[in-house]
């Protein structure tokens, strides 16, 4: 018996993957392979690819093409949507072209970040990539983007067939249900670790993740939990996961999701420059946190 793809691959547990890097920085693909494959075994529904956590910025576009293609191998392109900002609309749209050729099921796309883009260019850039052909997911980043795609915005990108889905990284929890009013077939998805219970119960249809690259287990039973209204076994579980949650939403986010990866026995390794290593404090507060959680049996 064969099983449809879902057409809205973006639901469930998307893992915005870390992208190991040997000690020579370059990208070690087979462990990343294995790592995707991991991530999905413990739960999750799938991955997101050259996000920022995967330091696409950083990337050559042979390497960016290629994490797309090893993610694809190793889980099956349905539940691949990767990353395809780009400061052109045109260059973003060959991201998505790129993806689509790989067999993934959807892409996910920041607004214009080279420059505090206004709402004619906003919706042209999203015009331009969905001309790729595959599911878009707007990715709201207010705060390193400098554009806000408010609900109004992002309703009338979903009125136009341009976009599916948000992951929503404000932190304004209150947007969830203007958005709902706005464009109730939107799908929401919580884009930070931090508020993932405040925008399950406001009716989150999915995750786009940065702490399963270390918990996997723990972060989905915390997510079906949540968006099933279990909140009995949702916030006792938050209360506890919380402490390194709230490093998804920290600069330094990469540095510390990779180093929980290390604690609890993967491989997290080290960031491309700019980004450069944690500050003793700030190792120490990770630390803390990731082997609290390995202490309650939650790795």
């Amino acid at each position: 018996m064969t099983t449809t793809p879902d057409p809205r691959p973006w639901r469930g547990v998307l893992v915005a993957t870390a992208l190991p890097l040997d000690d020579d920085l370059a990208v070690d693909y087979d462990r990343y392979a294995e790592h995707c494959a991991w991530l999905v075994a413990n739960g999750c529904d799938g991955v997101v690819p050259n996000g920022s956590l995967g330091e696409y910025q950083v990337l050559t576009p042979e390497e960016r093409a290629r994490v797309v293609e090893t993610a694809v191998a190793a889980v099956g392109g349905e539940r691949v949507m990767p990353g395809v900002a780009a400061y052109g609309s045109a260059e973003a749209r060959r991201w998505a072209e790129q993806a689509r050729e790989a067999g993934c099921g959807a892409v996910m796309l920041l607004p214009p970040n080279a420059y505090r883009a206004d709402e004619r260019a906003v919706v042209a850039h999203y015009a331009e990539v969905a001309e790729a052909g595959l599911p878009v997911v707007a990715y709201n980043n207010p705060i390193d983007t400098k554009v806000d795609l408010m609900p109004e915005l992002l309703a009338r990108l979903h009125c136009e067939g341009l976009v599916q889905a948000v992951k929503e990284f404000s932190g304004d929890v209150r947007r969830a249900y203007r958005i709902g009013e706005l464009a109730p077939d939107l799908d929401l998805l919580v884009g930070a670790d931090d508020v993932l219970v405040e925008l399950a119960v406001a009716g989150a249809k999915g995750w786009v993740a940065g702490y399963p690259n270390a918990l996997p287990r723990a972060s989905v039973e915390l997510y079906r939990a949540a968006v099933a209204g279990d909140l009995a076994v949702a916030l006792p579980l938050y209360r506890r996961l919380h402490a390194v949650l709230r490093w998804d939403s920290r600069v330094e986010f990469v540095q510390a999701i990779k180093l929980s990866m290390d604690i609890v026995g993967r491989y997290g390794g080290r960031c491309r420059p700019p980004r450069v290593p944690l500050t003793p404090e700030q190792e120490a507060a990770v630390r803390e946190a990731t082997e609290r959680a390995v202490a309650a049996g939650l790795a």
